[in-house]
């Protein structure tokens, strides 16, 4: 038999719905068709704009600041979830272990996860210049001391909060698998890389995406640390997209049309990774 509350639902389901997926519809689905629809047009507002097919993109893909920043995002992607995730991992592995003031070390971890991106990016900016001063030098003095600085930024932020998802995971991994383990004489090692590791799989695949989407959607760090400086070098893709669109009049079309690209790019590389992930908890 079906509740009251079953039955209330099953007829008036619709009128509790249909705000949410008004506001996803005007909020997300119409101003993404209408970008791409302007991605192939040039504009200085939606209303005057006019087809030029894909000369937009045509310029945005020969644009060497942009092809830099693509090449720079990726690898600052790639080197910020390698190190966020193992370091992560590790903290967790630790701290889900017994030891005094666990709870205390994984507030303190956490706590840069808080603090928004402009605000971090002007604190290191004035740790990181106060280190380099020793050496006449500052963050903005070469690309190669604002990708680091970056990725120092990054990782300190994030560290933390991917911290919390290993251990919600470690805290859930049965209890006899482990126990069976040691009963068969397995190494702290083996136990770690055999059982755990696969175990942790599901953790992995949430985190290897939030750190790889993160790292090429970041925008307010790069903007507060280093702003490009110096000429662009450390500029990275959606700080490319901001400067083309806002600082470059007449340039509106291709801005859009390398938001597009940006979008794909970030889609089929999130898609493939939980793809791959996902198999591998299969397996596990």
């Amino acid at each position: 038999m079906i509740s009251m509350t079953g039955k209330s639902i099953r007829r008036w389901w619709v009128l509790f719905t249909l705000p949410t997926c008004a506001a996803f519809f005007i909020g997300f689905i119409a101003p993404f068709i209408i970008g791409v629809y302007l991605s192939f047009t040039s504009f200085t507002t939606v209303t005057d704009s006019q087809w030029v097919g894909l000369k937009n993109f045509q310029q945005a893909i020969t644009d060497p600041e942009f092809m830099h920043a693509l090449w720079l995002t990726v690898l600052f992607t790639v080197v910020t979830t390698v190190f966020t995730n193992i370091a992560a991992f590790f903290i967790a592995y630790m701290f889900t272990r017994a030891m005094h003031g666990a709870n205390l070390f994984r507030s303190v971890f956490f706590l840069p996860n808080l603090i928004g991106g402009i605000v971090l990016g002007y604190i290191w900016q004035l740790l990181l210049n106060g280190v380099l001063s020793h050496w006449n030098r500052s963050i903005t003095f070469s690309g190669v001391y604002g990708f680091w600085g970056m990725v120092m930024l990054v990782c300190w932020q994030q560290i933390g909060y991917m911290m919390v998802i290993y251990i919600a995971g470690l805290q859930t991994m049965p209890s006899d698998v482990l126990e069976a383990a040691q009963v068969d004489g397995a190494s702290s090692r083996q136990t770690l890389f055999s059982i755990i590791i696969p175990l942790m799989m599901p953790s992995i695949t949430v985190c290897t995406f939030l750190t790889i989407t993160g790292g090429f959607k970041m925008f307010d760090q790069n903007l507060a640390l280093t702003n490009g400086a110096p000429s662009n070098t450390s500029e990275m893709l959606a700080l490319n997209i901001y400067r083309t669109f806002y600082g470059r009049i007449g340039f509106e079309g291709v801005g859009q049309a390398k938001a597009v690209v940006f979008f794909l790019i970030v889609a089929t590389i999130a898609i493939v990774q939980n793809r791959l992930t996902t198999r591998k908890e299969v397996a596990a």
